[in-house]
């Protein structure tokens, strides 16, 4: 039962972490190439950062939101299926 549990457990954070990375990863290089094209610049403007960030993660969400759903759709299924084991 608590092995269960924490299978459950460490599926749930891949799970998270799977789903998050490409957000996450998106936010960071397009950061990156922002602060060195500031650097290189010499423009320090703070919507010059953030703007196209949130357009990057808007349209990553948008082009990773199937796979997202069906991850989601998948584990939660699976933690359904699962609910009879804990229960007896």
């Amino acid at each position: 039962m608590e092995g269960q549990l924490m299978a459950l457990a460490i599926e749930t954070y891949k799970i998270t972490l799977l789903i998050s990375l490409p957000i996450l990863a998106t936010g960071l290089v397009v950061g990156l190439l922002i602060s060195i094209f500031q650097a290189t610049t010499q423009i320090n403007e703070m919507t010059l950062s953030f703007v196209p960030k949130i357009l990057a993660v808007i349209a990553v969400i948008i082009f990773t939101m199937p796979w997202m759903l069906t991850m989601l759709t998948d584990y939660t299924k699976n933690i359904i299926e699962l609910i009879p084991k804990f229960i007896s």
